[in-house]
């Protein structure tokens, strides 16, 4: 192991899926490979902003807000093509995303799960059938203020955002336990 492996900073979710999950996994699946054990293979934050079709500052606004959130620079996303009904234009920015990886990836469900998850009002509690049948989970966020990051007074608008838990499970089931173990409030 090289000196800069072993100095490199482990996210605490990391961590606990390296030294428990992978054990617990494997002991209620049975893989006969360590190897086979599902891990979160990326996480893709979306926030669409379709009132930017009118002013275009509000989609920059978007991607600041979700370079706060995120942690990293977002990628404005562009109309690919025109459609008059919705007086939009070609190539013009309508939302903002971004896809996080490795420690960044780890760190960002951590503060989805401890601390931006509790903060939704009225939560119950995220619904286990949001899985697409390829082990991802995704989710809706109606406001980008459950997060600290974002500052109440100087956010011009609420929005939402779409989440989406990449995993390299095969079965739902194997996601669904995944992320059970990473603490991700299920409702019952």
């Amino acid at each position: 192991m090289t000196a800069a492996k072993k100095d490199r900073y482990v996210p605490r979710f990391e961590k606990r899926y390296l030294e428990q999950i992978k054990s617990e996994m494997v002991k209620k699946f049975g893989y006969k490979n360590a190897l086979q054990v599902p891990r979160l293979e990326k996480i893709v934050i979306n926030m669409g902003v379709g009132e930017a079709v009118n002013d275009s500052k509000k989609s920059k606004n978007a991607a600041e807000e979700l370079a706060l959130i995120a942690g990293q620079k977002p990628v404005i996303t562009k109309s690919k093509k025109a459609i008059a009904a919705f007086k939009l234009r070609g190539g013009l920015g309508i939302g903002a995303k971004v896809t996080l990886r490795r420690e960044m990836m780890y760190e960002f469900l951590d503060r989805l799960v401890t601390v931006a998850l509790p903060r939704v009002r009225d939560f119950r509690g995220v619904s286990p059938k949001s899985f697409d049948g390829n082990g991802n989970y995704a989710l809706g966020l109606k406001e980008q203020i459950v997060f600290p990051e974002i500052e109440y007074d100087k956010i011009d608008e609420i929005r939402g955002m779409d989440i989406v838990i990449c995993t390299t499970a095969k079965t739902d089931d194997e996601a669904r336990e995944l992320l059970r173990a990473f603490d991700m409030p299920f409702q019952a």
